[in-house]
């Protein structure tokens, strides 16, 4: 095996997507920004659209682009950008790549762009219902849509899709919830007095597209539950997760009691023991405070780091079990062996799964299986 590995298994990707089209007749984008959560970003947007997804989203527009180049032509929204990303909108334009607009000097600069590359524009207007993050601001709603129509009668942009994103659809029955799908509903009534009446509206992310049917309208946009994660505490809703980390161990050897382990000692051997020394750092995206605490997968034995995680390792001490240099040691997986889930190393190091697999770095190499 590779001396470090994130093998992503393209058919739970697959399966992921398969599960939630399936139970919605909207139609389904899936989001590959970050590099596809860690998982490789074109190889995962061709999963998903052999899945069912007829969408891709991605924060960056560089994103977007590197899919058309790697021949992806299904529809692709991105939604992150800047006043200095002139030639990004350009570039995303003539790549045909829609964009987002939450604000009228976005739109601007969407249609400035339209006129140079005479190219009609495909935006989707964000409404913010809510999250209080990007969006239109809802004093600020009416000049935009009022803009926006006005583009779209002098045939410099079509109004795409009207969009919003939930701040607590990961749980269940929050107040907020049904407060922001009267917010959108609110949004596009206004939108429809303007003038604009999109062609898709769009609210759901993971957790909406799982449990709330009523907040799917034309288009759901799941993202870390394309992954295999699910977004609900509890309920993994069938989703398999695609990735397993692991790494083949560089070093064994036996010790006697007594030994200071790592950096600052913070382990110390209480008995004759082995120690397996793993080729996975901080600089590959172990959290750095996860010594001691983050759990590891041993020739079908659990473990937990022993020590503090260095730049480039971390040190396991396995007791009296067989290990040989070049065994395989599994970070985290689906479970379905035993091993850790990136669930249980966002529980060991008190942040969420997203984090856990979207920091692994490009040291360690992505491996794929069909």
């Amino acid at each position: 095996m590779p001396r470090t590995e994130a093998a992503v298994d393209l058919s739970a990707i697959r399966g992921n997507v398969a599960l939630m089209k399936g139970a919605t007749p909207a139609e389904l984008m899936a989001v590959v920004k970050a590099d596809g959560y860690g998982h490789g970003l074109v190889e995962s947007a061709r999963a998903a659209i052999a899945g069912g997804a007829t969408w891709l989203g991605t924060a960056i527009v560089d994103e977007a682009v590197a899919l058309r180049a790697a021949g992806v032509d299904v529809p692709i929204l991105s939604w992150l950008w800047t006043p200095g990303e002139t030639e990004t909108v350009r570039r995303a334009l003539l790549a045909d790549v829609d964009l987002s607009a939450s604000s009228l000097w976005q739109l601007d600069a969407v249609l400035a762009a339209a006129r140079e590359t005479g190219r009609t524009a495909r935006v989707h207007l964000k409404i913010d219902t809510g999250l209080s993050r990007n969006g239109s601001y809802v004093t600020d709603w009416p000049d935009l849509v009022a803009a926006a129509a006005k583009a779209e009668a002098a045939g410099e942009a079509t109004v795409v899709g009207v969009w919003s994103h939930f701040a607590y659809a990961d749980e269940p029955g929050h107040p907020t919830i049904g407060k922001q799908i009267d917010a959108f509903r609110d949004a596009l009534d206004v939108a429809k007095r303007a003038g604009v009446e999109p062609q898709l509206r769009h609210l759901a992310n993971s957790a909406a597209t799982l449990t709330l049917p009523e907040a799917h309208f034309d288009l759901v946009r799941p993202g870390i539950a394309v992954y295999g994660l699910s977004p609900i505490a509890g309920n993994d809703f069938g989703l398999v997760p695609a990735m397993t980390l692991r790494a083949a161990a560089a070093s064994v050897k036996r010790v006697r009691a007594g030994e200071g382990v790592s950096y600052g000692h913070e382990y110390t051997t209480n008995r004759e023991t082995t120690l397996v020394l793993v080729p996975l750092g901080y600089a590959d995206g172990v959290p750095r405070h996860a010594g001691n605490t983050g759990p590891v997968f041993v020739n079908g034995t659990r473990f937990t780091i022993a020590g503090r995680v260095c730049m480039d390792q971390v040190v396991v001490d396995v007791g009296d079990l067989a290990v040989a240099p070049g065994d395989s040691v599994v970070l985290f997986g689906s479970g379905a062996n035993g091993e850790p889930t990136a669930q249980d190393w966002a529980d060991a190091v008190g942040t969420i799964h997203y984090e856990i697999v979207t920091r692994i770095g490009p040291r360690v190499q992505r491996t794929y299986t069909a």
